[in-house]
């Protein structure tokens, strides 16, 4: 027991001894520890000393003789490269029409072309038409005129021979022009020859038509017109076609023609 302790007088620390021989000791061992790593390291990488002996063989040897000559190569030209050939494109043949289309194509040209010279055919049929009209009414008037003008001058002339010019017109009916039969059987011959009927005639009795025509001093007819009918339509229709293509009538013998012509056809009578 510390006799202060034990007296009753206060204890002290002792003071803590000095660090520095422990790190005096500590470095100069790593110090040393680094020396020998130094030198173990220089050692290992340390080269062997290499020893070099050269062998001599005492027998003369003979000398080789020289390799023959070789031959020099024969460098043979490389061809020369033919130019390429221009490309030659050929034509491009023209693609054959289509035949089918083709012909359609004249077909439809063809028609179109009939189309148009009918037409043109039909124009100058019509305007021959109105022309050949305009101067069949022209003929017409200018006969109507010249038969006004000649029945005038045939009833001045009538009423002098008569001598009865500016009288009642008595002696005018009785003096009146007797009826021509023989130019009456000429015109109604002429129709009979023109008329075809193919219809039955096997009919009782002789139906007869009777028609009036207008014609002008030429003998050409200007108008037709039944006056009394056969009966039987197809028979009138087949005489009145007769008198149309029986224009121009026949004329007297004299020349001259009558205005106004009745005519009776029966049907047993055309042959």
């Amino acid at each position: 027991m510390n006799p202060a302790a034990a007296g009753g007088a206060p204890y002290t620390v002792p003071p803590e001894p000095s660090r520095a021989p422990s790190i005096v000791m500590a470095i100069g061992m790593h110090a040393l520890l680094l020396v020998f790593l130094y030198i173990g390291v220089k050692w290992q990488n340390t080269e062997p000393t290499a020893v070099e002996a050269e062998v001599w063989d005492m027998k003369t040897q003979a000398a080789a003789p020289p390799p023959p000559p070789q031959p020099e190569p024969v460098v043979k030209p490389e061809p020369i490269p033919e130019p390429p050939k221009p490309v030659v494109e050929e034509p491009v043949a023209p693609k054959a029409p289509d035949i089918a289309l083709e012909k359609i194509k004249e077909q439809k040209k063809k028609l179109a072309d009939k189309k148009l010279a009918e037409e043109k055919l039909r124009e100058e049929l019509k305007q021959e038409k109105l022309k050949e009209l305009a101067d069949k009414k022209t003929k017409a008037a200018a006969a109507l005129a010249e038969q006004k003008k000649a029945d005038k001058l045939r009833e001045q002339e009538m009423r002098r021979i008569t001598g009865n010019l500016g009288g009642t017109g008595t002696a005018e009916k009785s003096s009146a022009p007797r009826i021509d039969t023989g130019y009456a059987a000429a015109v109604s011959t002429k129709i009979k020859r023109s008329t075809s009927y193919v219809g039955d005639t096997d009919v009782p009795g002789n139906p007869e038509v009777e028609f009036k025509i207008d014609q002008l001093p030429t003998g050409e007819i200007i108008s037709v017109r039944k006056i009394k009918s056969s009966g039987i339509a197809a028979f009138d229709a087949a005489v009145e076609r007769g008198i149309n293509n029986s224009s121009p009538l026949p004329k007297k013998k004299d020349g001259t023609v009558d205005r106004t012509v009745d005519v009776t056809i029966k049907m047993k009578d055309i042959k």
